[in-house]
C-alpha cells in the first residue's frame, strides 16, 4: 500500500456553487493528510473562481457541454465539446495518475468521469438532491459508489451503489461570530436579520420581489441581500438594507447573525441552514427552468417543519409577505424542530469511503 503522502485525488464538478461546495468542504482534509490534490472543471465557470481561492489545489480547465432547457444551436455543438473534454481529461489523467476521482456532478463532470473510467481509476459520485441530475445519471454506471444526502435517493439508483452519507457541512460555517457579521454589515444588535440568498448566480425573480418591498421589510428586519453577480441595484438607499454580489470568507459570520433566510432550495444550502438552525422561506427553482429537484428538496423540508415553501410561479406580493411573516412568527418552533434533527458524521464517513475506494 502506498504511503498517504504520495496518494493523489482528483475532484470534479461545476456549473454552480452547489456543485463545488462538498468538494471544497473535504479538500482541506486531504491536503492536511499529504495527498496531492487536483481539480478539473470548466475553463471559466464558477468552479474555476472558487477553487482558485484554495491553496494546494492544481486546477485544470477543459471543454464542456451545458444542459439547456430551451432550443438553441449551441445544443448541436455540445456533443463535440464533450468529446473534446473527454480527450483533454484523458490526457490530464494520464499525467496525474490519481488514485481516485470524486465527482460532485454538473456537466463538466461527465467527460472527466468517462476519462477516469477509460484509465481504470476508481470513481465516487456525490448526489446532494433527492433525485440524481442528468450529469450524474450519465456517470453513475461508471462509478464504484454513489454517495447520497437523502435516504430516499437510494431508491432511485439501480444496484447496490448508493451509500447514504447525509449532508456535508463546511466546518468553517460553524465558526462564525454574530458580532463580526453585524459589524461587517453595520447593523445593530436586537433587530432581526433577514438573509436573502438566490444561489451562486442570483435569482432575479426573488431579487425583484425583495427590492419591491425593501422599505416595508426594513421596518421589521435588517436585510442582507446576496443578489448574484451583476445584479446589484445601486439605486436603492435604505437604512438597514445591504447588498452583496457574493460573500466568501465572511459567510460564516453573516450566517451567525442571521435570524431567518429566504433562499432557493439547493440541497447543500438548505442542509447548511438546517445545521445552523436558520428558519427558511424556500422559493425553489420552477419546473420551467429546472428538472424540479429543488421543489422536491423543499417539500421534504416543509414536511419536517423546517421551512415554508412558496412556488415561484405562484408567488405574488401578498403571499410572499404572508409566507415570510409565517416563518418569522413561527421561528421559535421551527428552530426547536431543527435542533432535534440528526446531523450525523457525514464528513468523516465520506472521507473514509474515499480512502477505502482509492487505489491500494
Amino acid at each position: 500500500m502506498k504511503d498517504n503522502r504520495s496518494k493523489r485525488i482528483l475532484f470534479t464538478g461545476g456549473g454552480s456553487a452547489g456543485h463545488v461546495t462538498v468538494n471544497a468542504a473535504i479538500i482541506p482534509s486531504f491536503i492536511r493528510d499529504g495527498w496531492k490534490v487536483a481539480y478539473i472543471g470548466s475553463v471559466s465557470g464558477i468552479e474555476s473562481q472558487l477553487v482558485d481561492r484554495m491553496e494546494g489545489v492544481d486546477y485544470y480547465g477543459i471543454a464542456t457541454g451545458k444542459l439547456r432547457r430551451y432550443k438553441s444551436l449551441e445544443n448541436l455543438k455540445d456533443p463535440f465539446r464533450v468529446m473534446k473534454g473527454v480527450y483533454q481529461a484523458y490526457r490530464i489523467l494520464r499525467k496525474l495518475k490519481p488514485d481516485v476521482l470524486f465527482s460532485k456532478g454538473g456537466f463538466v463532470s461527465v467527460p472527466v468521469v468517462l476519462a477516469a473510467w477509460m484509465n481504470s481509476i476508481p470513481i465516487l459520485i456525490h448526489e446532494s438532491d433527492l433525485t440524481p441530475g442528468l450529469a450524474n445519471r450519465i456517470a453513475i454506471p461508471f462509478a464504484q459508489a454513489v454517495c447520497v444526502t437523502f435516504e430516499q435517493t437510494a431508491q432511485t439508483i439501480k444496484g447496490d451503489k448508493a451509500v447514504h452519507i447525509g449532508p456535508i457541512l463546511r466546518n468553517e460555517l460553524r465558526q462564525g461570530r454574530a458580532s463580526r457579521g453585524l459589524n461587517r454589515c453595520k447593523f445593530t444588535p436586537g433587530k432581526p436579520v433577514l438573509l436573502i440568498m438566490g444561489g451562486s448566480l442570483g435569482a432575479s425573480t426573488i431579487n425583484q420581489m425583495v427590492r419591491r418591498h425593501a422599505s416595508k421589510l426594513a421596518d421589521t428586519y435588517q436585510i442582507i441581500h446576496i443578489c448574484g453577480k451583476g445584479q446589484l441595484d445601486g439605486s436603492i438607499h435604505i437604512p438597514g438594507y445591504i447588498q452583496f454580489e457574493y460573500i466568501h470568507d465572511e459567510l460564516a459570520d453573516v450566517l451567525a447573525c442571521t435570524d431567518l433566510v429566504i433562499s432557493r432550495a439547493g440541497s447543500n444550502s438548505i442542509f447548511e441552514f438546517l445545521a445552523l438552525h436558520k428558519p427558511m422561506l424556500l422559493i425553489p427553482l420552477s419546473k420551467a427552468s429546472s428538472r424540479g429537484d429543488q421543489i422536491l428538496n423543499a417539500q421534504i423540508f416543509q414536511q419536517a417543519g423546517y421551512c415554508e415553501v412558496l412556488l415561484e410561479e405562484e408567488m405574488n406580493d401578498d403571499n410572499f409577505l404572508q409566507a415570510l411573516h409565517t416563518v418569522f412568527s413561527q421561528r421559535g418552533q421551527i428552530k426547536e424542530k431543527m435542533k432535534r434533527a440528526e446531523s450525523g458524521d457525514a464528513m468523516n464517513k465520506l472521507i473514509a469511503l474515499i480512502h477505502n475506494t482509492s487505489k491500494q
